[in-house]
């Protein structure tokens, strides 16, 4: 058992969690960064890992578990993921690990139940709309919870792809369990996004674990067309003329079934999935694709997460996503083992309009400012009263409150939510105005979708830079380095000043703009810089004319001491 003490140095850590690792899972090694974020967790500090699809991000939660006493609880948001990650364990030397969720009979989940709290159960999987309900809060109290662990974690984040509401309830949890170490797990978080992760799950002092987002294996191409039955027949042409398995990704429920048959007529064994077929049948083709009885899946965005399957050979996009962020993320599932894999995506701008429309956002300001008078009228108040108060559950009660308290109207503490100093009318109001930024920041993320379908650069080094990470050079794996029409002039972009000098403008310098207010720089070439406003999202500028304006303007705190010439040789981030 590992014991925290000052003498302990992290070299003899490592050297346990090697053990464990290859004693109980038989890993031969560990990985650099999954130990560095290892370590901390045996000594109580939190960690956020952000590393790319297939590096292994379980193993962190797993391997510490084994020298810690008392149960893991790992919120995980789809059962299917908790289900494969269980199996994993299942194959293993591991403790058991056991589910709760409302797919099982009741008496599966008491069974489960006393699992964990006879201790004949070391991990335990939830789902976060679960760790809202009293009821299993109380149950978790009852037991020593040594790591809490936040799979998924972006959807905790507004600013994230896929945010779930409910993970907003999670910092709350932290604190109600006794504050274990908590360990929060995503594949896909822009430096903001981290930013927003570490606030949001009230983490303190976190280990941020990021990097290794290049996966040099995937083959990246964009094909544009202007004619929908042209790109149609085209996505149908290539997917039928790529080796197997493979995922293709449609807008829409009903494209992923017009897809699914065009590709069965041409012999290929294809399955549908999105949000609208039964449970039963999503269940199916995700077993169906792991074992290799359906070769292709064409799914909407719901399909994927978690999925363990390392030889898909190909991800094609029929449409253009919705963001950066959720594109990487699918794309990561392609060549897991390492093998060279296709990623190609089907780009008409005329697509981009339904990828708006899906930003659009609709607060119920009726349930908002009931939710805020049942607050103030019984504050402080937990979520479960005031779910049966108002008897509203779901996602519209998570999103309401959710949005009252990013708005400031509505203050969680460890005794419940309490309201803040304002009317009810300006508590709507600000909530109204909330939404309206997530919506504007929704809209922005797809214009960055539109920069990446459109740039005459590499595209990978678009992606890493959208990311934090650099590129020095164009990877000369991706359809733009191919052709040759790289621009070989990427530099670190920097805003020129009237005296002659300039303020690099580097990934991560915080700025602010006359009208968009402040922001912080996420990628940049010699000539534009892109950058994620606060309130507005992402915007790209022409440094031309930003410098002849003069509207934006490097932070004072990141503000060099004294000006410095620029430095074009240096590579864009």
């Amino acid at each position: 058992m590992y014991r925290s003490s000052p003498e302990r140095a992290s070299d003899e850590a490592r050297e346990e969690l090697c053990a464990a690792a290859q004693n109980v899972f038989g890993w031969s090694a560990l990985r650099p960064e999954q130990l560095d974020a290892m370590v901390p967790l045996l000594d109580g500090r939190d960690v956020l890992a952000v590393m790319a699809t297939g590096s292994g991000k379980s193993a962190i939660y797993q391997v510490p578990s084994l020298l810690l006493p008392g149960v893991t609880v790992v919120v995980s948001p789809l059962i299917a993921l908790q289900n494969d990650q269980i199996a994993g364990l299942d194959h293993s030397e591991a403790p058991d690990a056991v589910a709760i969720n409302s797919r099982q009979p009741e008496s599966e989940n008491e069974a489960n139940w006393r699992a964990v709290l006879e201790h004949d159960a070391d991990y335990v999987f939830l789902a976060p709309e679960q760790l809202v309900e009293d009821e299993v809060l109380d149950r978790l109290r009852d037991v020593q919870v040594s790591l809490l662990v936040v799979d998924e974690a972006h959807c905790v984040s507004m600013w994230g792809h896929d945010f779930r509401p409910e993970y907003l309830r999670l910092g709350d949890v932290v604190e109600t369990l006794g504050r274990p170490p908590l360990v929060a797990l995503t594949a896909t978080a822009s430096p903001p996004v981290r930013d927003d992760i570490v606030a949001a799950l009230g983490m303190r002092d976190p280990l941020v674990v990021a990097g290794g987002f290049d996966r040099p294996n995937l083959d990246i191409e964009v094909r544009r067309y202007t004619d929908d039955g042209e790109k149609r027949r085209a996505v149908v042409e290539a997917v039928v003329s790529m080796p197997g398995p493979g995922i293709v990704y449609a807008a829409t429920r009903k494209d992923t079934e017009r897809y699914a048959d065009a590709l069965r007529e041409r012999g290929i064994e294809a399955c549908p999935y999105h949000a609208g077929m039964r449970a039963g049948e999503r269940e199916d083709v995700h077993l169906g694709f792991l074992d290799g009885r359906c070769e292709v899946v064409v799914a909407t965005s719901a399909f994927g997460m978690g999925i363990d399957k390392p030889d898909v050979r190909f991800v094609v996009h029929a449409s253009i996503p919705d963001s950066v962020d959720s594109y990487y993320q699918q794309i990561g599932r392609a060549g897991r083992d390492g093998e060279p894999a296709t990623v190609l995506m089907f780009y008409r701008p005329e697509d981009l309009s339904l990828a708006t429309f899906f930003t659009t956002h609709h607060p119920d300001e009726e349930l908002i400012a009931r939710v805020f008078s049942a607050v103030r009228a019984g504050s402080p108040m937990r979520l479960g009263q005031l779910r049966a108060e108002l008897d509203v559950r779901g996602r519209r009660l998570s999103n309401a409150v959710n949005l009252l308290e990013r708005c400031g109207a509505l203050v969680s503490g460890r005794r419940g939510l309490s309201v803040a100093d304002v009317s009810r009318r300006t508590a709507v109001e600000r909530a109204r105005e909330t939404a309206a930024a997530g919506e504007r920041l929704d809209r922005s993320r797809v214009d960055m979708m539109r920069g990446y379908a459109e740039t005459r650069g590499c595209r990978r080094r678009f992606l890493l830079g959208y990311f934090g990470e650099s590129l020095p050079t164009p990877c000369g794996r991706c359809d733009t380095c191919r052709d040759g029409a790289v621009d070989e002039a990427g530099t670190v972009s920097a805003l020129p000043s009237p005296g002659g000098y300039s303020s690099v403008l580097a990934p991560n310098t915080r700025v602010v703009h006359a009208e968009w207010g402040p922001g912080v720089v996420m990628t940049g070439e010699h000539d534009r810089v892109t950058v994620l406003f606060d309130d507005e999202g992402y915007r790209t500028l022409s440094l031309e004319a930003v410098a002849e304006s003069g509207v934006l303007t490097v932070d004072g705190e990141d503000a060099p001491s004294e000006p410095a010439p620029v430095h074009t040789e240096e590579p864009v981030a």
